[in-house]
């Protein structure tokens, strides 16, 4: 039986809000040679007893990623990152091929449908002392060679067919025997028909079928965790992005409070301050420093993740290029949030929900089976078959004379195995048998608790989806929050911003009129360095936050135009 699966294909595009459609196709793994079920007598039937071919297992290197390097960088857009990703993240390939388990095991699963041949010949001779004149030799010298051909194979409707051959060619020296060599044959072939217990296609192919359920269960579940491995991604692209906005604002504070340093030594050398009015502006200098080398450390470390997730990191020629990725902190855009809307898509396209209900499914199918093996094992029998005789024809006279000798030979007609199987297919000494058979448990105990196992596991897999359907509820609300949160967080940070740059000049004006001190200055820097990393980080927290909301709602692939199919 030569069955042929479709594979799987994942297409993924990657794109920005504002960017065009970029395609990609996702292909699983190529078909392994021992995923491959060749049918008796071709060749590559043969070739897999006799040459099997050693599966080479090789790691592709990362692809794409030098059309992303410009100009000794690597510039990308959270389209192009996210394409990369699908192209070469190690961990997105992981899932992408272990959905290749699943399948063969259909493969494995029709495997009770496929025929059987079984042959045997055997040559036997024996030489044996005889204690009785009518055994027909003083040393009997008998040589078998048997030979069987059996084939069977179970249908799809549950029938059992068997066909069987049996071959015997004697020989021996017993004066007695009549046809010398002799040879016979036997032909069989029977049937045998559930009629309660496994009756139907339905039962025969159940194995087949929750083969087939396992496999959505486990693409539901791959989609899942691409899911959440896109989403991580985009958080570690926008790490990124807020480690380098970050270092810019510390480097604008570092640039702010040199300029002011350089001016207080100034007024130092003049005069106009006293020493120990010169330690504070220095003391600020070097914080400013300290948080510069900080947020410089903290975009290596984070660009080093992301090197990770398109695999740079395993390309020499672009591992150590810098980074500058290409994506703008848009502000937040004011929309409504129907809490109950996005709730009501969760439920329904979360791929984690699915895979639960894809699980009750499966529990009804050991459902049915075990109910199906409570049933009594019924069955209807039938059979047909035929002999047939050859060999050489001793015609003797009596056994034995007046005087007690053995007989003698009065004519040989000679024979051998077309005459055998002439009289076998010509039918003429025909068997033929019908019936039924009945095997009934008076108590089944082991089918008896696969019931109730499989009733438990229907319950809890109920219980598991009202649990997740909580947990997404509660999610999902708790993003909308949370983005909710961060865009007013985002507003009030630029209001912030706003009167602490009004704040500063104000408090730098005054200071040159002298109606100031220096530490109001400085503390007005503070606040403006501390309201710009603010703002930096209420706008990222809003895009990571939104990002959240797509997967915790399960429309992040489709938002990124990433589709499986």
């Amino acid at each position: 039986m030569n069955l042929r699966f479709l594979p799987i294909l994942m297409a993924a595009a990657a794109m920005a809000a504002d960017d065009p459609v970029i395609s990609n196709t996702l292909v699983t793994s190529k078909r392994t040679p021992t995923a491959e079920a060749p049918v008796f007598g071709t060749g590559g039937y043969f070739r897999q007893i006799f040459n099997p071919e050693t599966p080479r297992v090789e790691l592709r290197p990362p692809v794409r990623l030098s059309e992303f390097a410009i100009d000794n960088k690597l510039e990308l857009s959270m389209r192009n990152f996210i394409d990369l990703v699908l192209a070469n993240n190690t961990d997105i390939q992981v899932q992408r091929l272990s959905v290749e388990i699943p399948r063969n095991d259909i493969l494995r699963q029709y495997s009770i449908f496929d025929p059987q041949l079984f042959a045997s010949f055997t040559s036997a001779r024996t030489e044996q002392p005889t204690n009785d004149v009518l055994a027909g030799a003083t040393a009997l010298n008998n040589l078998s060679q048997p030979l069987r051909i059996q084939a069977n194979q179970l249908l799809p409707t549950g029938t059992i067919w068997n066909f069987s051959f049996n071959g015997v060619k004697t020989s021996t020296n017993n004066s007695f025997t009549t046809y010398n060599p002799a040879i016979t044959t036997q032909l069989n072939f029977s049937l045998q028909q559930p009629l309660l217990r496994n009756r139907g296609t339905y039962f025969t192919k159940l194995p087949v079928t929750i083969a087939q359920s396992r496999l959505r269960q486990s693409e539901y579940d791959i989609q899942d965790r691409i899911l959440r491995l896109v989403n991580t991604s985009e958080l570690s692209y926008w790490d990124v992005v807020l480690a380098r906005e970050q270092l810019k604002v510390q480097e604008q504070n570092l640039a702010l409070t040199e300029q002011f340093l350089k001016r207080s030594r100034r007024e130092l050398e003049l005069g106009a301050i006293s020493q120990l009015d010169i330690y504070q502006p220095e003391a600020q200098y070097k914080n400013a420093e300290l948080s510069v080398t900080q947020a410089r450390y903290r975009l290596q470390s984070v660009e080093d993740v992301l090197r990770r997730q398109i695999s740079a990191d395993l390309d020499n020629a672009v591992r150590n290029l810098p980074i500058v990725l290409t994506e703008d902190l848009a502000p937040p855009v004011q929309t409504t949030l129907d809490r109950d809307d996005l709730v009501g898509r969760a439920i329904r396209q979360r791929p984690d929900l699915k895979s639960i209900r894809q699980a009750m499914d499966i529990d009804d199918l050991f459902l049915r089976s075990a109910i199906n093996q409570l049933k009594p094992d019924f069955r209807l029998l039938a059979g047909y078959g035929a002999f047939g005789r050859g060999g050489n024809f001793y015609q003797r006279t009596n056994v034995f004379d007046t005087t007690g000798a053995p007989s003698t030979v009065v004519n040989v007609i000679p024979g051998g195995v077309n005459d055998a199987l002439s009289q076998l297919f010509g039918f003429g000494f025909p068997a033929w048998n019908f019936g039924v058979s009945l095997n009934l448990p008076l108590r089944n105990r082991a089918a008896s608790a696969d019931y109730a196992d499989a009733t438990v596991s229907k319950r809890l897999d109920l219980l598991r989806l009202r649990s997740q359907e909580q947990l997404s509820r509660l999610e999902v609300v708790n993003a909308i929050t949370e983005v909710e949160r961060s865009r007013a967080s985002v507003e009030l940070a630029r209001v912030a911003l706003d009167l602490a740059q009004k704040r500063l000049d104000a408090e730098q004006k005054k200071f040159d009129l002298g109606t100031t001190t220096l530490f109001f200055v400085l503390d007005s820097q503070t606040q403006y360095n501390t309201s710009q990393s603010n703002l930096v980080n209420q706008t990222v927290n809003y895009r990571r936050n939104l990002t959240n909301l797509q997967r915790t709602t399960g429309d992040l692939l489709a938002e990124r135009g990433i589709t499986i199919q």
